[in-house]
């Protein structure tokens, strides 16, 4: 048993956080949706995964550093299932000025999973306890943990949070899914209740809120809990301002904040990888738009950024 006291405080107000996705929400993304749009109190960064070797990737090392990221509330995440990369990592982070570290136990792909880490990790209590363990036992960084429900039933996620809750978890953020669920299965709110009515730990809802109806339902029912969103700000980028202010965004905005990242990527990344990038971003933001299916279309047929900036200008009239 860890003994050390246990957090309980919780907050009076909601924040709202930006979910981490691998490959699009990096520091490019991150820096002009936040100075194209308000509302979003925290984001996190796409998962830091360790080494044997404890070198930093140079793109994670580029995504956190605190040049690139100016201006905002930043968290990273790692990816780890080894206490020594983890701790390695952490201290890392402390040392660009980081005071809060995630651990992903909730990433449910196939190639993660394969290797006991994250979603794969809720499958092995008893390693993920001692895991825990010597994790909060040396980490110089408050720790708080991005989990789902468990790797095949909701009902596995009772006895996951008796682990969690030894623990002085700053904030446990839950998707209420299973590893198996994916993104498209049902979600199991029950169970973000029971956490709300047993746990020790400030909580987090994280999962399948797209428009501010949704948000205002999950504020209601859990008026302690702060919120995560990923693919609904990725859908609409002004998602979070719509919330906090009750103001649609205009399709001008949402118009030239794909115009600036667009610029960005091609300065860093010209040709085919920059065309390739706004393909991403676009098959979820597509759904901004009216007649978004042809639009698409369009986007997906672009064999150059030539033809892509063709479409976008046709798009705008």
């Amino acid at each position: 048993m860890y003994n050390k006291k246990v957090n309980r405080i919780r907050r009076g107000k909601n924040m709202i956080y930006f979910a981490p996705l691998e490959g699009i929400t990096t520091f490019i993304y991150r820096n002009i949706h936040h100075s194209f749009f308000g509302g979003v109190d925290r984001y996190y960064t796409p998962f830091i995964s360790p080494t044997s070797n404890h070198d930093f990737k140079s793109r994670e090392k580029r995504d956190i550093l605190p040049e690139n990221n100016r201006g905002m509330d930043i968290v990273p995440q790692i990816l780890s299932n080894h206490s020594d990369e983890f701790l390695y990592t952490a201290c890392c982070l402390q040392e660009y000025g980081y005071r809060e570290v995630n651990l992903n136990v909730g990433c449910p792909s196939g190639t993660v999973v394969s290797k006991g880490r994250g979603a794969g990790f809720l499958g092995r209590t008893k390693e993920l306890e001692q895991f825990l363990f010597e994790i909060f036992e040396k980490c110089p960084l408050e720790i708080s943990i991005k989990t789902r429900l468990g790797m095949e039933e909701p009902e596995e996620f009772e006895e996951i949070l008796k682990v969690f809750n030894q623990f002085p978890v700053k904030e446990l953020i839950i998707h209420p899914r299973t590893r198996k669920d994916q993104y498209k299965g049902a979600l199991h709110p029950e169970w973000f209740a029971y956490a709300a009515e047993t746990s020790r730990i400030s909580l987090c809802f994280n999962g399948d809120i797209e428009t501010k109806e949704q948000y205002e339902q999950i504020q209601k029912k859990y008026p302690r809990a702060n919120i995560m969103i990923g693919r609904g700000f990725l859908k609409k980028p002004g998602l979070a301002q719509e919330i906090q202010q009750g103001e649609l965004v205009d399709a001008d905005r949402i118009w030239a904040f794909e115009k600036a990242l667009r610029e960005a990527y091609k300065e860093i990344m010209p040709g085919i990888p920059a065309l390739y990038k706004m393909k991403e971003v676009w098959s979820f933001m597509r759904e901004s738009f009216p007649e978004q299916d042809r639009l698409w279309k369009k986007i997906k047929k672009s064999k150059g950024m030539a033809d892509y900036e063709n479409v976008i200008r046709e798009a705008k009239g």
